[in-house]
This record gives structure tokens, C-alpha cells and sequence, in this order.
């Protein structure tokens, strides 16, 4: 099972990785976007477009990779005094409970409009941005499929956790 959470571990690695590149796309984006409006007074709506779509595609494509490394926020009231096991234990109960039925939740009702987004090619949000819209309404059943693998392997080393705490 170790093996199984290492590989559903290594997508969400591959992606936040090759996010780091997309942040500094975005950057330059942004750089170009503000060159070309206060120097020489030109204005995209397509540029900026883009920008949003830098930064939808970061935020919901990244936070597997934030759970992976354990960037995410946690209020930690009980949890960082309570012994392994205890963490384990919480922890076990929050992808079950918590995290899990969010996501199915959140990937259930976002699934039509995604659906009837790609059914027309939806065009761009403003006139004259990218005429891909539905592109960005992806981000939402990618983001519940991303977090449910990496809580998925975040549960298999809990278990184990928990398991070898019981030893």
C-alpha cells in the first residue's frame, strides 16, 4: 500500500512542480500586461484573461501538492500536543469525514455546468479575452480529483502510521 500512496503522491509532486514554471509564467504575464498599459498605453483583455487563468490554474491545481507537503492551513488546537497515534487518528477521521464528502460534494454539483460548458465550447468570459471558458470551469473537478488522490494517499500512510504506532 506504501508503494500505491508513493505513485498517487508522484502526480501531485509532478504537478506543484511544474507550477513553480506556471507562477513565473504568470509573473512575466503580469510584468508585460503592466509594461504595455503604462508605458505605451496599450490594454489586452485577453492578456489580463490570462493572468486569471495563471492564477485559477495555480490555486486549484496546486492545493494536492499543498496538502502533499503540508502547507495547508490546519488549525491546530488540539492536534500538535496529541501524540502520533492521537494524529493519526484525527487525521484518519478528517479524510473520511471531513475532506472526502467536501470533494464528492463540490465534484457532484460542478459537473453539469462543466459539462454543458464543454458542450458549447464555452468562449471567453469578456469580449475580446480567451474564448475558452470552459478550460477554467475544468479547474473545479480537477482540483476534487487532485485532493481526493492525495488524501487518498495521505489516508493509506495514516493507516500505516497508525499501525506502526500500535506495535
Amino acid at each position: 500500500m506504501e508503494k500505491f500512496a508513493g505513485v498517487l503522491e508522484r502526480l501531485n509532486s509532478f504537478i506543484g512542480n511544474t507550477l513553480c514554471w506556471a507562477a513565473l509564467g504568470m509573473l512575466m504575464l503580469q510584468f508585460v500586461i503592466v509594461l504595455l498599459r503604462y508605458v505605451f498605453g496599450y490594454s489586452f483583455i485577453f492578456l489580463d484573461e490570462g493572468v486569471l487563468y495563471f492564477h485559477a490554474a495555480i490555486f486549484m491545481l496546486g492545493a494536492g501538492y499543498t496538502f502533499l507537503v503540508n502547507a495547508h492551513v490546519r488549525v491546530d488546537i488540539f492536534y500538535a500536543k496529541a501524540s502520533e497515534r492521537t494524529q493519526a487518528w484525527i487525521d484518519i477521521f478528517g479524510h473520511l469525514f471531513l475532506l472526502t464528502p467536501a470533494l464528492l460534494i463540490l465534484l457532484w454539483f460542478s459537473w453539469p455546468t462543466v459539462r454543458s460548458s464543454w458542450a458549447i465550447l464555452e468562449g471567453p468570459i469578456s469580449v475580446g479575452g480567451i474564448p475558452a471558458s470552459f478550460l477554467l470551469k475544468t479547474l473545479i473537478p480537477a482540483y476534487c480529483i487532485l485532493l481526493l488522490v492525495q488524501g487518498a494517499a495521505a489516508l493509506i500512510r495514516d493507516i500505516s502510521r497508525l499501525k506502526a504506532t500500535a506495535a
